[in-house]
């Protein structure tokens, strides 16, 4: 089954009420070619320290600069695939990065749900899925299911998007609808990931749709939703981040405090500037 869309703004009174019933709801074209551009050169950052780190590790001779954004870091790691990162995280204050998670337009969304006090949630990702890697096959589960505490009242919105099209064939996310209404759910322990208790999933799982994107979409969810990643079959990486905003009134239930994106009764206290996002880091 495929998912349904909506080009309609979360405060209309109609797309509100598709996020709160089936607990998820995608904005296409939401992201500007600027905002792409400047999350590309990032990622390229991140992508350019890990040639120079296999170069200096006598494992490569060259950057493959040249190489496409789909395939380079796949690439420069063919033969040490067992060494190729998984997720970005720590590494991602970057300049360019700054205007995809304190966007102004997609906080102003954020605000219609979350309120004007809003925190960047200390789980803020960038991810190459490779072509056939379980250890980038995510499993069922609710991000709460991460979280230790009473997620149930953690008022939070989480985002996710592509940098290049999200496919079926190359490991796009699927969701089951509705189900966040059920609380958060037992998760078991996997290799890589957690994973909802299967007899749970069998319960609902006739219900998942595709939730394929193009760069610049973007898809709100909500925090206890039933998700997972499909296996990447293509021979390119599915490159895409996810992030997630909270009510800055509530604490986090985690170790790290994140970062104040936006509040009305402490404007300052916010994150102003690239320049400053480049100077903080992931606690």
């Amino acid at each position: 089954m495929q998912t349904p869309t909506t080009s309609v703004p979360v405060v209309d009174t109609a797309a509100r009420t598709h996020f709160d019933e089936q607990g998820y709801l995608i904005l296409r074209n939401f992201l500007s070619p600027a905002v792409l551009e400047q999350a590309h050169t990032a990622i390229n950052e991140l992508v350019d320290q890990h040639a120079d780190q296999l170069i200096a590790a006598g494992k490569r001779t060259d950057r493959l600069a040249d190489a496409p954004f789909e395939t380079r870091l796949l690439d420069l790691y063919t033969q040490h695939m067992e060494d190729a990162p998984v997720l970005f995280r720590a590494q991602l204050h970057l300049a360019g990065l700054y205007p995809l998670f304190f966007n102004a337009g997609l906080l102003d969304v954020v605000a219609t749900v979350l309120g004007e006090e809003i925190r960047l949630y200390p789980n803020y990702s960038v991810r190459p899925k490779y072509p056939d890697m379980a250890a980038t096959e995510v499993l069922w589960h609710q991000d709460g299911g991460y979280t230790e505490g009473d997620v149930a009242d953690l008022r939070m919105l989480n985002v996710w998007t592509p940098f290049v099209p999200a496919r079926v064939t190359n490991g796009c996310m699927q969701f089951i609808p509705g189900t966040h209404k059920l609380g958060p759910v037992p998760h078991e322990r996997r290799q890589y990931y957690l994973e909802i208790a299967p007899a749970i999933v069998a319960e609902h799982r006739d219900r998942a749709i595709n939730v394929e994107l193009d760069p610049g979409d973007i898809v709100l969810f909500h925090n206890l939703l039933f998700h997972r990643g499909l296996p990447n079959h293509s021979p390119q990486i599915r490159w895409s981040a996810d992030w997630r905003y909270q009510d800055a009134t509530q604490p986090t239930l985690r170790k790290e405090n994140g970062h104040l994106a936006r509040s009305r009764q402490q404007p300052a206290a916010a994150v102003q500037s690239a320049h400053e996002w480049t100077r903080l880091s992931f606690t």
